[in-house]
């Protein structure tokens, strides 16, 4: 029997005319963020500018998101993943599932915000705090993975290798915009990506032999 295809983004009901709105005021929070970080750098940009730029108030910026760093860092289609990831067929391999799930999320992000994808990746290199804040999401994140893990290898998602596993990954791919960023965006992000999943799931390539002293 031939399992079904995962449901696509298209395929999903569409959200209900409340969280319509609270997803076009988050997206409206994030393009006045990029737009002013762009023109002024980043510590220049207050919150308060965000919120004049977005047409909202201070206090909706920061009922959406608890610091600045965290508009930067958030991403309309982070919370798809793990949905996408759970929808995969039942019998694909774990590491088929990811590559696909994160190709597509990687093509689409470039495809549609490629700007946005850049100057995230820019500001984890060049801005202490972002980079920070991005690595205590990840810890959050991770529990998210390992339970979505467990539920598709019957794991244990508070076992210890379930956890290893799943934060691994996650910094894996951190390294990777880090690494992108800081070669000048040269490659494909989509490729380094693979190649990230490939050490993450094969080990370090065979480098050559050192030569004697």
């Amino acid at each position: 029997m031939t399992a079904a295809p995962p449901p696509t983004p298209a395929d999903r009901p569409r959200p209900g005319l409340r969280e319509r709105k609270k997803i076009k005021t988050r997206v409206a929070i994030r393009a006045a963020t990029f737009a002013l970080i762009e023109r002024q750098g980043y510590d220049a940009t207050t919150v308060e500018q965000i919120a004049d730029r977005a047409e909202v108030s201070a206090s909706t910026v920061f009922r959406y998101f608890p610091a600045k760093e965290d508009i930067v860092l958030s991403d309309e289609y982070d919370p798809l993943l793990l949905d996408e990831l759970r929808a995969r067929p039942a019998g694909e391999p774990w590491t088929a599932s990811l590559r696909h799930v994160l190709r597509e999320a990687v093509a689409r992000g470039c495809a549609e915000h490629p700007e946005a994808v850049r100057l995230r990746a820019r500001l984890v290199v060049e801005v202490p705090a972002v980079r920070a804040r991005m690595r205590e999401l990840l810890s959050a994140t991770g529990r998210l993975l390992a339970e979505t893990i467990g539920t598709r290898t019957g794991l244990d998602p508070a076992g210890l290798e379930v956890r290893v596993f799943a934060t691994s990954l996650l910094s894996a791919l951190s390294e990777v915009f880090i690494h992108w960023a800081e070669n000048g965006f040269e490659g494909d992000l989509g490729d380094l990506v693979d190649r990230a999943l490939d050490v993450h799931e094969h080990g370090l390539p065979t480098g050559p032999a050192p030569e004697n002293p």
